[in-house]
């Protein structure tokens, strides 16, 4: 299970350090970064992370506060979980008046943060995107099933019901001090490169990111399947399958990979999530 998260920071080197410490927990992706109250306001809404980190130090800007999390009432009712960054215990108080999920000290272990997520995902559960329904994740006990309804679900690598919201995630690909925001509805495959994958991107382009791809097979939506031991592809982009060349088309034909018989498993969710009607 994968948990989203925004970084809210008016200095750039401490945002570029907090996204650092995610590397020793790959199950949690950043889905962008906001640097004043308005633009974490704005892609707050837009976004919808379930974890916002809001850093507050004596040096924050004006336009930086606790009036974000007051802010956001003002258009719903439920918020994302906050969890407050700071160089001191001087606003801890406030931070408890305005309901923040916790409060972490800097200079920060990881022992700390470590501990924090781990609280965060044993009462939350995989969140509710749509729409009408909260942005917050909801707790176990109040987590509803998901059941197919005309085009409002995709089908997931066991044929059952998965939100459609999954579409609309964004993760952060990380190259050195580079860091790039994309939807993974626009990757049309991934492909190991020794340590690194390249993600092959719907508008031609082609990005690195320094990680293997079984990192990414183990964080991916229910969409991505591995074909190969080089090749994940969105099947969302799966246009033609010849089983005899062992070769899958992409992207209307424009592209073709490889699978291999070690993946067939994968191949036949594909066609039976695309073609159920042939297997």
């Amino acid at each position: 299970m994968q948990y989203s998260y925004l970084v809210v920071d008016d200095d750039e080197g401490n945002a570029k350090e907090t996204l650092n410490w995610f590397d020793e927990f790959p199950e949690f992706y950043c889905i962008g970064t906001a640097v004043n109250n308005d633009d974490a306001v704005n892609k707050i809404l837009d976004l919808r992370p379930q974890l916002v980190f809001l850093e507050i130090n004596q040096k924050s800007k004006p336009d930086l506060s606790f009036t974000v999390i007051t802010e956001l009432y003002r258009y719903i009712n439920v918020l994302p979980y906050f969890i407050v960054l700071s160089d001191t215990q001087k606003f801890a108080f406030e931070a408890i008046k305005h309901g923040v999920f916790d409060y972490l000290q800097k200079p920060l272990h990881i022992y700390e943060l470590r501990k924090c997520l781990f609280k965060f995902k044993k009462q939350v559960s995989w969140p509710q995107y749509n729409e009408d329904k909260p942005m917050m994740p909801k707790l176990q006990k109040e987590k509803e099933e998901l059941k197919p309804s005309g085009n409002d679900t995709d089908f997931d690598k066991g044929g059952t019901a998965v939100q459609k919201s999954e579409v609309d995630i964004q993760i952060c690909i990380k190259s050195y001090g580079d860091y790039q925001f994309i939807a993974l509805k626009d990757v049309i495959y991934l492909k190991a490169d020794n340590n690194t994958t390249d993600f092959y991107m719907q508008n031609g382009k082609k990005l690195t990111a320094y990680k293997t791809l079984k990192h990414y097979e183990n964080n991916l939506p229910s969409f991505f399947y591995r074909i190969h031991n080089s090749y994940i592809v969105n099947s969302n982009y799966v246009s033609r399958i010849n089983t005899g060349k062992l070769l899958c088309y992409l992207d209307n034909n424009e592209v073709s990979v490889s699978f291999s018989k070690t993946f067939k498993d994968s191949i036949d969710a594909i066609i039976r999530t695309i073609a159920p009607e042939y297997l």
